[in-house]
């Protein structure tokens, strides 16, 4: 099948990749000169795990190429995949503006094309933008087209298997021709029984906004436990294992830390708590959920004051992990970013290591913090050792080298990475989410 992908960036690069790798032609669209370079030269231009290898070899076998002239995508395509950013705007509400300046370039070239096109927005959007993308396109002349939605749930680390292997595909649509289009597409996907869901456009554009609402909520949920069973003297492992072998709640998102962040949570739950006001239905549970998110840090930070105190002034912390989860290099919304902006408000410093998302990260913090080379090169004389990202290089260190490194043997843990009992037997004074305070042996 001949597809257009509108946008290369995290979402549409993965997309136009995985599209490529079932034998489909693949044009991707972009207007950055500086993006279109790299892709053009075989560089990758996002940190995912699989990307490279799949994008190498599609690349080279000339089923995925880049261009920045939209009409020959678009005259190429018989699917129009738009894969644009839809960032917050300062109201909460998603910014459409790209969307919508697409589609009206997309107008424009269809208003002389007999040939159907299908528009299929990939986007996060809220409920009713495929209704406002068909009316442009209308009013400027197309005739022969459908507009669609199909949400992505992609994770990122995990994303080019989430792609290739779906646990479902979401299909909004409004005619049989649609359908059938992105039925006969997505089927090599789903070869082993995972179902491809079709349904209504806004029921489709409501569910992304309402998953991603959810596991935010739960891990939200996990937070506030986790703070209650340090008050309590739980141990929140252990609730949270109790929990999750009941099958109607499952045991995926019930780990604590200091909130979520990334591309989609943040930006998603503000959309929806947006988009409910203006319905004149508020979900009032999202907005405590955001509340309680932006809260986690501080509670984290609080408790690295409270250490020292109250005075962090001179301090040096070493960090672990920058990026918001493992196996990204995403510091988009990062809960990294602002427990370090209060740490240096405080008078404090900070080096920190990251194994992909250093580079990004200098756009966050410019040069307010050391980068070290390496993760041990951020110990030096620190006074104490700050864990944001659990990445796997993290989990089994060389405890000895740690030790000699830092000035005390002192961890804050804002993802529970390590075990109680090591940590006590490895001599650390150790902090986590939920869980007791260790005092080391020796």
């Amino acid at each position: 099948m001949k597809l257009a992908v509108i946008g290369t960036g995290y979402v549409g690069l993965v997309s136009g990749t995985c599209f490529a790798e079932m034998g489909n032609n693949v044009i991707c669209v972009d207007n950055n000169p500086e993006k279109l370079k790299k892709l053009n030269a075989g560089q990758v231009t996002i940190y995912e795990p699989g990307l490279e290898l799949l994008y190498q070899r599609n690349f080279n076998q000339k089923r995925l190429r880049f261009t920045n002239d939209l009409k020959e995508a678009v005259d190429f395509a018989e699917a129009i995949f738009l894969c644009l950013p839809t960032p917050q705007g300062e109201d909460g509400s998603a910014d459409l503006t790209h969307v919508m300046e697409i589609a009206s370039e997309i107008g424009d070239l269809l208003k002389d094309n007999s040939n159907y096109k299908l528009i299929v927005n990939k986007s996060t959007v809220p409920v009713g933008t495929v209704a406002k993308v068909k009316e442009i396109l209308l009013q400027k002349g197309a005739k022969s087209f459908d507009v669609a939605s199909n949400p992505e749930f992609l994770r990122e680390g995990f994303a080019v298997d989430d792609f290739m292997k779906p646990d479902r595909i979401v299909i909004g649509a409004e005619s049989e021709k649609a359908f059938k289009l992105l039925r006969n597409l997505y089927e090599p996907f789903v070869r082993q029984g995972n179902p491809i869901i079709e349904m209504d456009i806004r029921s489709a554009e409501v569910t992304k906004y309402a998953a991603n609402s959810y596991l935010a909520t739960r891990i939200t949920f996990m937070n506030e436990l986790a703070n209650f069973c340090e008050k309590a003297g739980a141990n929140v492992d252990l609730v949270r294992k109790g929990m999750g072998s009941d099958t109607r709640i499952g045991k995926r998102f019930l780990f604590p830390g200091i909130g979520y962040g990334g591309s989609c949570f943040p930006k998603d739950v503000n959309a929806l708590i947006k988009t409910s006001l203006d319905f004149g239905s508020e979900l009032t549970l999202l907005t405590l959920v955001d509340k309680i998110n932006k809260e986690q840090r501080l509670r984290f930070f609080n408790k690295i004051k409270k250490h020292f105190n109250n005075n962090i002034r001179g301090k040096k912390f070493a960090v672990w992990g920058l990026a918001f989860k493992p196996n990204t290099d995403d510091m988009r919304e990062a809960p990294s970013v602002p427990v370090i902006k209060m740490l240096l408000e405080s008078g404090a410093s900070v080096k920190a290591f990251d194994p992909a998302a250093m580079e990004n990260a200098k756009f966050y913090l410019n040069d307010k913090i050391e980068y070290a080379e390496n993760m041990y090169d951020a110990l030096t004389d620190a006074d104490a050792l700050l864990i944001f990202t659990e990445w796997n290089e993290f989990r089994n260190p060389d405890f000895t080298k740690v030790k000699s490194l830092l000035k005390e043997p002192l961890i804050f843990d804002g993802r529970n990475v390590y075990d109680l009992d090591d940590m006590e037997e490895q001599g650390f004074t150790y902090y986590s989410i939920g869980r007791k305070t260790v005092r080391g042996k020796d």
